[in-house]
C-alpha cells in the first residue's frame, strides 16, 4: 500500500505551534504517510515569542523531506494535480475559518483548500482562536455542515480566563486524520 498523502498546513496561532509541530513528528516517525507542508504568509515569516519563522520551516522540512509551500501560486496545483488525499489545517485561525466558510482563498492555505476540497477528498481542521464560542462560532457551524470538512475534537482552553476561546485537543489530530479518510467525523467533537 502506498503512503497517504497528506497536507500539513499552518496559519498563524502561533501559541499552538509546539503541539502541532509535535504532531507533525509523530506523523513523520509512523512512516505511512507522505507529507507536504504549508504555512501562511505569516506562519512563513514571523518570528514571535514562540519561536522563528526559520525555526518552524527548517523543522517541518526536515520532518517531511518537503520545502514549505507558502504562496498562492506553489498551493495551487494541489487540487489540479490532485497531489494528496487530506489535508489538515493545525492550527486553524478563525480568519482562515471565516475565510474557508465563505470562500475566499487568498492565502497559501485558503488556496490549498479550495484548490484540495475541489477533489471531494477531506480537509482536517484543528480550530484555535479565541472567539470559537463568538464571533467564529457562525463559521464553525457552517463548515460542520459542509461536506468533506472534518474537525479535530476541541475544547475550551480557559473556561474562565478565556470563556469564547477553543483550541483542537492535537492529540486526536492523527486519530481524526484517520477517521476522515473513512468519511467520519471523529466524535465527540466538543471534549
Amino acid at each position: 500500500m502506498n503512503n497517504v498523502r497528506i497536507g500539513f498546513a499552518m496559519t498563524g496561532s502561533f501559541c499552538t505551534f509546539a503541539k502541532a509541530l509535535e504532531q507533525l513528528r509523530r506523523l513523520s516517525e509512523q512512516g505511512k504517510w507522505d507529507i507536504f507542508p504549508i504555512l501562511s504568509e505569516n506562519a512563513y515569516t514571523m518570528d514571535t515569542r514562540f519561536g522563528t519563522a526559520q525555526s518552524t520551516i527548517q523543522t517541518m522540512e526536515d520532518l517531511s523531506g518537503r520545502e514549505v509551500i507558502h504562496t498562492i501560486p506553489q498551493a495551487e496545483p494541489i487540487g489540479p494535480k490532485k497531489l494528496l488525499d487530506i489535508l489538515m489545517v493545525a492550527p486553524c485561525t478563525s480568519n482562515t475559518l471565516a475565510k474557508v466558510a465563505n470562500g475566499i482563498n487568498d492565502t497559501p492555505v485558503t488556496m490549498a483548500v479550495k484548490s484540495h476540497i475541489r477533489n471531494n477528498r477531506p480537509v482536517l481542521l484543528a480550530v484555535s482562536t479565541n472567539d470559537a464560542l463568538a464571533a467564529a462560532a457562525r463559521n464553525i457551524g457552517q463548515l460542520m455542515n459542509q461536506r468533506n470538512i472534518f474537525f479535530v475534537p476541541m475544547k475550551q482552553d480557559d473556561p474562565a480566563g478565556k470563556p469564547r476561546s477553543v483550541v483542537a485537543d492535537f492529540d486526536l489530530l492523527i486519530p481524526a486524520a484517520e477517521a476522515a479518510l473513512e468519511g467520519i467525523q471523529l466524535q465527540p467533537i466538543l471534549l
